[in-house]
């Protein structure tokens, strides 16, 4: 029956013009930050009310669209671990009871953008739990092993779900109307997409206009592919970049491959095309290295160059508290919060990010610096109105500033650099005085 009901207001909203996603029409997205939710691991008890008395210092360190993750009902047939993964939807339109009511996130909403910050939801298409009801009522909505037995996506051992079939009209039409229940019943502001690149762009391309025509909302992509942004996407992973952040640190390659990457780019993306731009996330963080151990000193550095590079930047929980373990993803692993060590530091970078225009999304405008040690990242933007330099030092040995520079008045620097030298692992904007 509710499903029912949701069809007939697909209908209504399939008659209503929808408009191709581009970045006019989500102008609020263009000075924000985005801060992925851990819920689960956020707070002892991992519950929307307890979450929301984080909100007023979210809110001071500068924070603008709070993603969460996967907030539904988890599978319990073949589940991984004692709690389960997001990822394995169960029920596509309900609350999981573990973080609280419906009701309490309609609420949570409902204060967050009181405070003028934004919610997206992370939304995963591509498949569901073992046990959702799909599989029962709609069966052949799943794609099938030679044996005609349901299984995961393909290359995957993702064994406590089961692979969707986009081929299937009515599927598409359910996941369409289950993405619009959350934007009209509960108003949030758009979704992370979960594995974009494994869905049907064409579906991603008519899901968007549909959501479109009910407020302007903001799509990121869990996939690096210009195709996604040319269907509609705002915005994808900064995917490449994080990688080769990544080999730079552990010396498998040189300081160089950054700007070969904005100068000599391997995908065919359009000059206004954006990229979020980052240094952690949950996959990173639990799958993989912690942050604050794989980039060591350069941590600094390198967040404040994510900041003020082209893209939206992104936070993940516990970062601004030098998060120092990897959150377990199956169970119970609360952050340990300490006194938000960091918090001051990325209120400073969205501070600088939110007052001048130059950094805002909407800008792409960029040209690497010459004449710096081999492990300095200096770059120039602006804009019609003013000109900024950028100075990242990501060698461990203090380098000497150009005397041009340093006539200009300084932004933000790290507390070891000085007016005449950058320290090793240090950071330092300028803006240019106009003549």
């Amino acid at each position: 029956m509710r499903y029912a009901h949701l069809l007939l207001l697909s209908f209504f909203f399939l008659c209503c013009r929808g408009s191709k996603m581009n970045i006019s029409n989500t102008d609020w997205i263009n000075d924000q930050t985005i801060y992925e939710v851990n819920l689960r691991q956020y707070t002892s008890d991992g519950t929307i009310a307890s979450f929301r008395n984080h909100l007023p210092r979210l809110k001071e360190m500068g924070i603008g669209i709070l993603w969460f993750m996967p907030i539904h009902p988890i599978g319990e047939i073949n589940r991984k671990g004692e709690l389960g993964s997001y990822y394995s939807v169960k029920d596509y339109f309900s609350v999981n009871p573990e973080f609280g009511t419906a009701e309490e996130f309609r609420s949570l909403v409902h204060e967050i953008h009181g405070m003028g910050m934004y919610v997206i939801l992370d939304w995963v298409a591509n498949h569901t739990a073992c046990d959702n009801e799909l599989v029962t009522t709609n069966p052949d909505w799943y794609t099938k092993n030679e044996n005609q037995n349901f299984q995961p996506p393909s290359g995957t051992d993702w064994s406590d779900v089961y692979d969707l079939d986009f081929g299937q009209s009515g599927l598409r039409g359910y996941m369409t109307s289950a993405m619009e229940y959350w934007v009209r019943e509960f108003d949030i502001d758009g979704f992370r997409c979960d594995v974009a690149g494994m869905v049907p762009s064409d579906f991603w391309e008519t899901t968007i206009k549909k959501l479109n025509s009910i407020k302007p909302i903001f799509m990121l992509a869990e996939w690096e592919d210009p195709e996604l942004l040319e269907k509609g996407f705002n915005a994808d992973y900064n995917w490449s970049l994080y990688h080769i952040l990544k080999e730079i640190a552990s010396g498998h390659k040189e300081v160089s491959s950054i700007r070969n990457h904005f100068e000599k780019p391997t995908k065919s993306y359009s000059s206004n095309a954006l990229k979020m731009n980052f240094l952690d996330n949950h996959d990173e963080n639990s799958w993989n290295r912690i942050m604050i151990k794989h980039f060591g000193n350069k941590t600094y550095a390198l967040s404040t160059m994510l900041f003020t590079l082209p893209g939206i930047p992104m936070i993940y929980s516990g970062q601004e508290s030098k998060l120092s373990k990897q959150l377990k993803f199956f169970e119970k692993d609360t952050i340990r919060w300490r006194t938000y060590p960091d918090a001051n530091f990325y209120k400073q970078l969205i501070g600088l990010r939110k007052t001048n225009p130059v950094f805002w999304s909407n800008n792409t405008n960029i040209e690497f610096l010459n004449g710096y040690h081999k492990d300095i990242v200096g770059y120039k933007r602006w804009d019609s109105d003013n000109i900024y330099f950028i100075i990242v030092n990501l060698s461990d040995q203090i380098q000497e500033l150009k005397k041009e520079l340093i006539s200009h008045d300084l932004l933000i620097k790290d507390e070891r650099s000085s007016g005449q030298s950058i320290s090793g692992g240090g950071f330092i904007v300028y803006k240019a005085i106009n003549d």
